[in-house]
């Protein structure tokens, strides 16, 4: 079964949406003996940045709380409480910053939520609580990559989790955009790692990305990179840079069928018809996507949770954005070697799964197909470790 990111319903259009990991609907099965996870975890952060003192580096730990629905935060002690507009100071933003120890490692207390855990380095993020629609606090989270944002200024970056009764589950993430360098450890049922650069790792990300003259743009100083699909929307990314690609594969699978295996002992086949990407088994037809739809995995390739188009729908998107399609006529690609080969393919995602140390990286949002991703999961987690890893 191919897990891929969810995301709550029923945010305010006003905050960003936060990843719920390890849905079961959508995560894999865990090949551990199953127990139910304690209510709270270790959560230790390690220093390593070797750019940035402990004084100098806050943590926000924001998200869900999945029993009540409330956008919440845990404070320094480990509480998970629920957000208010009062929280916010008379700058009109909240300060939810958990200081690091003034040396060594700090360790935090985790408690049951979905949701990211913040760095800022230098100067504190701003978060704001607002009212949405149904008269309820959510939190804003920040959109650093917007100049007009609060947070553009401020060095961060974030991992995503969902730590609940049948397991941790949690990633680094590159969906958006890349700043600081960061690695997971989960302990549990096996000791498993991931998100660690290779060395020089961040210098080569901000200047690979600009190697390719249509990604020049995602550059943001040496502040951060941000995502083609972000910077497509800021008008720094061309709306059209997957067009000639789209045209190929639609005129390629007009004549030709596409296999898509879901990993769960289920084969589609596929073909173009008109506009549409029509498979059987009860898929709804996939419209044909635009570059935005391509960056995003969303649109004409957003996938629904409902275990049938959901999983095609993915596979498809990482195979545009790996641009596999015109080589293989079964999905989803397995080996490495043969992604982004194309002129016009995911140079963002590229350049980020070419500088880990152990090949994977979230570049887009449906990088996790056939386990591409820098996710782990463990269904009877002892303790986490997060490590800012050297620049």
């Amino acid at each position: 079964m191919i897990s891929r990111r969810a995301f709550l319903g029923g945010m305010s259009a006003a905050a960003l949406a936060v990843p719920v990991l390890g849905s079961p609907a959508l995560a894999s099965p865990l090949t551990t003996a199953r127990r139910r996870a304690a209510p709270t975890l270790p959560l230790t952060i390690v220093n390593s940045s070797g750019n940035f003192d402990n004084a100098s580096v806050s943590v926000y730990i924001v998200g869900v709380n999945l029993d009540t629905g409330e956008h919440a935060r845990v404070t320094p002690d480990g509480q998970l409480l629920a957000v208010s507009p009062s929280d916010n100071g008379s700058d009109g933003y909240a300060d939810y910053a958990i200081p690091l120890q003034g040396s060594g490692d700090t360790t935090l207390t985790l408690p049951n939520m979905s949701g990211r855990i913040y760095f800022a380095l230098g100067d504190k993020l701003k978060f704001k609580v607002v009212t949405d629609g149904a008269g309820k606090p959510a939190l804003q989270y920040p959109a650093g990559w917007v100049s007009s944002d609060a947070n553009y200024r401020v060095l961060h970056d974030t991992v995503e989790f969902t730590f609940k009764s049948d397991g941790m589950y949690c990633n680094t993430t590159m969906v958006d955009m890349f700043s600081v360098p960061l690695s997971i450890e989960l302990q549990g049922a096996q000791q498993q790692k991931t998100g660690t650069l290779v060395a020089g790792g961040r210098e080569k990300i901000l200047a690979g990305v600009g190697e390719n003259p249509d990604f020049g743009g995602l550059r943001q100083e040496d502040m951060r990179v941000i995502a083609p699909g972000h910077a497509l929307d800021l008008g720094a990314f061309p709306d059209t840079y997957y067009d000639s690609y789209i045209d190929e594969v639609w005129s390629k699978y007009q004549s030709t069928q596409l296999k898509v295996n879901t990993g769960d002992g289920r084969v589609f086949t596929g073909q173009v018809s008109g506009d549409a990407f029509t498979f059987d088994g009860g898929v709804q037809p996939i419209g044909r996507p635009s570059t935005r739809d391509v960056l995003f995995c969303d649109g004409a390739l957003a996938a629904p949770n409902d275990g049938v188009t959901g999983p095609v729908a993915a596979i498809l998107g990482a195979a545009f954005n790996r641009s596999t399609l015109l080589d293989a006529t079964d999905q989803p690609g397995t080996d490495p070697a043969a992604f982004y080969r194309h002129q016009v393919t995911n140079h963002y995602s590229k350049v980020m799964h070419a500088n880990t140390e152990d090949g994977k990286a979230y570049g887009f949002a449906f990088d996790d197909v056939a386990n591409f991703a820098s996710y782990i999961q463990d269904g009877a987690p002892t303790a986490i470790k997060v490590t800012l890893t050297p620049w």
